[in-house]
């Protein structure tokens, strides 16, 4: 095997990083795999766009078949991403024997495991290191590195979008609409924001984890999504007075045989490690029954952080290739998926209340509380003197998410609050 031939669908911001990583690179990756790896077709929209590297224009192509059927190429690399037309290349190559790796979260959340048992079927590898947080070795680390160990939880910032944003608005005490501007304006944010905002970029990605890290057939179905549209300058300052962050974090837990998996807003202790994870940066917390916890930091996207990810996977690959092992590494769920009811989802919540500003309106409020047996951590009451209302912002202790529920409508319906203007969980130190 002196030569391994690839195709690349896709010549955007990825593709062009694997590119450049292939060219520039080729001898240590021939030192690395014992072959040399050589590009041999790429598909592209218009063949004749500018590119920042053009010295591959005479292998570019508008059809899909040059890559998926070429007889010449062993290994495809999807980079272009969308779900149904990559879906397809990709069961194409795979029905042809060729391996695939793919940087697409959308496509692998949602048909991850039917596209696995296809690459099974046909004794290939599918490997897609870079679906999840760009150029941290995430996926590797929980099936390689942590295969030994049973996982407890994972916590992750898994979208940078938000992540800048919140980091924003924190440092800098501006609103979420200020800040989406800034952050579309330098590339941060799409036009169109609202897979990353509403939280379902981060989803995606917290259903790839939970396949690994739990070998459960979650679905986006089962998690629960929550954006940070509605997260306001006045939330992040009580946080910070009461000594908290507010991130847009993933949470995957497994606890008797049981999972719940989610997305929110949440507020983390400011000594917690997430705490510190600004900007674009990606981060993932995992806490292992043997290990203990451990945290994968780095660059959540761009170009050469996500192509090294993409070129790993492609050394893996070729390495496969070597010992005649491939297809051998397919990780399919095994176990059988429960999800944790409500009345076992624990944890403290945040809210920050607008209340009548009349003598015995904190004491009703705590009184509700004291009646539904829920104890209370921490208190702060503050007027709003252009309202003649007050803010009452409170963290309560631990509690189940079923209770928390019903006391929460409870003071909505209270006649001395005005409006619940916000509620989050509480992510505590475990």
């Amino acid at each position: 095997m002196d030569k391994l031939s690839v195709g690349l669908l896709g010549f955007g911001t990825v593709g062009t990083g694997v590119v450049h990583l292939l060219t520039n690179e080729q001898e240590k990756f021939r030192q690395q795999t014992g072959t040399q790896i050589l590009i041999n077709k790429i598909l592209v929209k218009d063949p004749d766009k500018i590119r920042k590297i053009d010295q591959y224009n005479q292998l570019l192509t508008t059809e899909p078949s040059d890559i998926v059927d070429n007889p010449e190429i062993d290994i495809v690399i999807e980079v272009m991403g969308g779900i149904e037309e990559s879906r397809k290349h990709i069961h194409t190559a795979l029905k042809n024997k060729k391996h695939v790796i793919t940087a697409n979260k959308d496509l692998m959340a949602l048909h991850g495991s039917e596209l696995l048992q296809a690459a099974a079927n046909q004794g290939c590898d599918l490997y897609y290191e870079a679906s999840v947080g760009g150029g941290i070795p995430i996926l590797r680390g929980l099936t390689d590195g942590l295969a030994a160990d049973r996982i407890k939880k994972l916590i992750g910032i898994v979208n940078g979008t938000t992540n800048y944003i919140l980091s924003k608005m924190s440092h800098h005490s501006v609103s979420y609409e200020e800040v989406l501007q800034e952050a579309q304006s330098l590339g941060f944010a799409e036009s169109d924001p609202s897979s990353d905002v509403e939280g379902l970029d981060a989803a995606r990605k917290m259903v790839i984890l939970s396949h690994l890290a739990y070998s459960i057939p979650v679905t986006l179905d089962d998690v629960v999504v929550e954006g940070i549209t509605h997260v306001a300058e006045e939330d992040i300052l009580y946080s910070k007075k009461l000594g908290y962050t507010i991130k847009l974090v993933g949470i995957a837990e497994l606890e008797n045989g049981e999972i719940d998996v989610r997305v929110a807003p949440t507020l983390l202790p400011t000594n917690h490690p997430l705490a510190s994870v600004d900007n674009e940066y990606n981060a993932i917390y995992v806490y292992g029954h043997s290990v203990g916890e451990t945290m994968f930091y780095g660059p959540g996207a761009g170009e050469l952080p996500t192509a090294i990810a993409v070129v790993s996977d492609l050394i893996s690959v070729a390495k496969n290739m070597k010992h005649g092992i491939n297809g051998q590494h397919i990780f399919l769920p095994q176990n059988e998926k429960k999800l944790k009811p409500a009345d076992s989802i624990e944890s403290q919540y945040f809210l920050r209340l607008h209340v009548k500003d009349e003598p015995g309106a904190l004491s009703k409020i705590t009184g509700l509380f004291n009646e539904q047996e829920m104890s209370l951590q921490k208190v702060i009451q503050e007027p709003i003197v252009s309202k003649k209302l007050a803010e009452v912002v409170i963290i309560t202790h631990t509690t189940n998410q079923q209770r928390f529920e019903q006391i929460y409508q409870l003071l909505a319906d209270l006649d001395v609050v005005i409006d619940v203007k916000s509620n989050y969980r509480v992510e505590g130190m475990n």
